[in-house]
């Protein structure tokens, strides 16, 4: 078996038993695939990787500037890789099995500021549809803090205006109930309505939330084209701001207006407490400059 065939199994693998997401899979792919150029470049067959080898390629990434995020990454993907095809058979050793590749870094996440967010949703117009659908959009990236996946996932039946909530289903399938705000909720409405996500629509059959031109949904990369074409307008360098950064402005703010973390925890889907904690780290450090910045004896 050479090293293409065992990749495509791997995956199919990953893919149909242990059901990894799409993201996942690329993602597994990606390193795997620049594994297997290094390897032709140094003219390693499949069979004949051994444990130095490994350290060398992954020296080499350190060597490049890689983030330990990135390293640490790399070596979960070709660890797994390897304890599989030992699995199956495929190898008689795991040249894999004794690698480290560091702790991930946990770089804090780098909010807008609530006046660039209240600038940047007040300057959509509402003069067509797709104005209406990036408005709506805009304000539920912020008013919920909800992942890309999960918008571009949400279906009509999954917003409640009666009870004013949405559901959202995020990693692992995992379903939760996030409150809509009035200005999400006015926004939602008026694209839901008349003139906006109707017009979009070429037939009855389409039940996704949020819709391309033509028809189809939104997908991640139309919703990041989005937000950097309506941060241009507004003069937001487009290297500061993706869809994500919504989610961790959502937090962030909240969170200095003196929301309670574990709110913030079970409307961001955080599994953990420890994630959203990153947010209260942000705002110590926002609190630290506008300290030092305004009081009178912050420099005596």
């Amino acid at each position: 078996m050479n090293f293409d065939e065992a990749l495509d199994e791997y995956l199919q693998w990953m893919t149909i038993e242990k059901g990894r997401s799409r993201a996942t899979i690329e993602a597994y792919r990606r390193d795997l695939v620049a594994l297997g150029r290094w390897m032709d470049d140094h003219h390693l067959e499949l069979s004949g990787v051994r444990e130095e080898d490994l350290e060398h390629y992954f020296n080499e990434l350190r060597d490049h500037k890689r983030s330990l995020n990135t390293v640490a990454r790399n070596t979960a993907s070709v660890r797994g890789f390897f304890a599989y095809l030992l699995d199956e058979g495929h190898l008689p050793l795991d040249p894999s099995a004794r690698l480290h590749g560091g702790r991930r870094g946990r770089s804090l996440p780098k909010p807008l500021s609530e006046r660039e967010i209240i600038t940047l949703l007040d300057s959509v117009p509402r003069t067509s549809a797709i104005d209406l659908r990036d408005r709506a959009l805009l304000e539920l990236l912020y008013g919920t803090g909800a992942r890309v996946s999960e918008v571009v996932g949400l279906n009509l039946h999954d917003l409640d205006f009666d009870e004013e909530l949405i559901l959202l289903t995020g990693k692992g399938s995992k379903q939760r109930l996030v409150p809509i705000g009035r200005a999400l909720k006015a926004a939602l409405q008026e694209y839901l309505g008349p003139g906006g996500r109707s017009t979009l629509l070429a037939t009855k059959k389409g039940t996704r939330v949020f819709l391309n031109s033509r028809s189809g949904p939104l997908t991640r990369q139309g919703i990041d084209l989005i937000v950097h074409k309506r941060a241009l307008l507004v003069g937001i360098d487009r290297t500061r701001i993706s869809a994500h950064v919504f989610r961790h402005s959502c937090a962030t703010h909240m969170l200095a207006h003196g929301a309670d973390i574990r709110v913030v925890q079970e409307l961001l889907g955080h599994a953990s407490i420890a994630t959203t904690q990153l947010y209260t780290a942000v705002s110590v450090t926002t609190l630290q400059r506008e300290y030092e910045n305004a009081h009178p004896r912050a420099h005596e």
